[in-house]
C-alpha cells in the first residue's frame, strides 16, 4: 500500500493506491480542517502516522473486501427466470413419472396371464365377435360373386343385358350395404367401445390420429366411392361396363377391405374384450 498526501487551499486529501491485482484506487476525502483543529505538514511526520496509516489500511482494506464480496457474487436471476427453471425442471420430472408408470402399468398387464375361458363364460367374452362376424361372412359372399364375375372375362359386356345389369345392382348394393355398416358402427358401437379400449378411438376427422380400425374405414370408402361413379355410369349409359374395369375398381381397395374384416373381428374377440370388459357389461352393448 503506497499512501500519498496532497495539500489543498481548505485541507488536505490522503491518497491510497492499491497494488496493480487488486481493486482500483481508492480516495478518501476528509473534511477541511478549521482553524481549531488545524495541524502542519511536521506533524504529519511524527510518531501518530502509523496510527494514522493503519486506520487507513483497515478502511481501504474493509472497503476492498466487501468490492471483492459483491463482485464474486454472482447475479440473481431474475423472478421470470427462476420461475422458468422451477416450470420446465417440474415439467421434466413430471414426464419422467408419466412413463415410468406408463411403463410400469404396460409391464404389469403383460406379466398378468389370465385363465383360459370355457365353454359358457367364453361365448359371453365372445359374444361381440361372433355377431360381427356374421354380418362380415354377407360381405365376404358378395365380394366373392362380384370378383368372379370381373375375372370372368375380358370381354365387355352390355349394360343392358340381363347378366350387365346384375352385375351392377348387385355392386351397388354392396356398396351401399358396407357403407350403412360402418356408419352405424362408428354412430352406436364404437363410441362405447373407444371409452376404454384404444383400438376403436378417433380423433374426431378420421385423420392420422385415430384408431386402425377407423383409418381403414376412410380407406375403404375412398375405393368405394371409385367403385360406385363406375358402375352409376355403367347403369346410365354412359360407360360401357368392361369386366377389367371393375376388377381394377375392386383390386384398389380389395386388400384392406378383407385385412380390417379379419381384424375387426379379432380385436371383438373373447381373450381380448375381457382385458377391459366384465360380462354383464358385454351384454348390454348394443350390437
Amino acid at each position: 500500500m503506497i499512501v500519498r498526501y496532497i495539500t489543498t487551499g481548505a485541507g488536505f486529501r490522503l491518497v491510497a493506491n492499491r497494488a496493480p491485482l487488486r481493486s482500483p484506487i481508492i480516495a478518501v476525502r476528509l473534511p477541511p480542517i478549521t482553524s481549531c483543529d488545524r495541524i502542519s505538514t511536521a506533524s504529519l511526520r511524527s510518531p501518530s502516522r502509523p496510527i494514522l496509516e493503519r486506520g487507513i489500511h483497515s478502511n481501504t482494506d474493509n472497503m476492498s473486501s466487501t468490492t471483492d464480496v459483491s463482485s464474486a457474487t454472482p447475479p440473481a436471476d431474475s423472478p421470470s427466470e427462476a420461475s422458468s427453471s422451477i416450470a420446465s425442471s417440474s415439467t421434466a420430472q413430471e414426464t419422467t413419472v408419466a412413463s415410468k408408470e406408463q411403463s410400469s402399468n404396460a409391464q404389469q398387464k403383460e406379466e398378468k396371464k389370465l385363465p383360459p375361458l370355457k365353454g359358457a363364460e367364453f361365448r359371453a367374452y365372445n359374444r361381440l365377435a361372433e355377431h360381427m362376424d356374421v354380418f362380415h361372412a354377407h360381405f365376404r359372399t358378395s365380394w366373392n360373386a362380384l370378383w368372379a364375375a370381373a375375372c370372368a372375362g375380358n370381354s365387355k359386356s352390355k349394360a343392358s343385358s340381363r347378366a350387365g345389369r346384375s352385375i351392377i345392382n348387385d355392386g351397388l348394393a354392396f356398396i351401399s350395404q358396407l357403407e350403412m355398416h360402418h356408419s352405424i358402427e362408428e354412430t352406436y358401437i364404437f363410441p362405447i367401445l373407444a371409452r376404454r379400449m384404444p383400438e376403436f378411438r378417433t380423433d374426431g376427422k378420421g385423420a392420422k390420429g385415430a384408431a386402425e380400425l377407423l383409418q381403414q374405414h376412410r380407406e375403404i370408402h375412398d375405393g368405394m366411392e371409385g367403385m360406385r361413379k363406375y358402375l352409376r355410369a355403367c347403369r346410365d349409359g354412359e360407360k360401357e361396363l368392361d369386366m377389367a374395369t371393375l376388377k381394377s375398381q375392386m383390386e384398389s381397395w380389395g386388400s384392406v377391405l378383407w385385412k380390417h374384416l379379419d381384424q375387426e373381428v379379432e380385436t371383438l374377440g373373447a381373450e381380448n374384450m375381457r382385458k377391459y370388459w366384465t360380462v354383464e357389461e358385454i351384454r348390454r352393448i348394443p350390437m
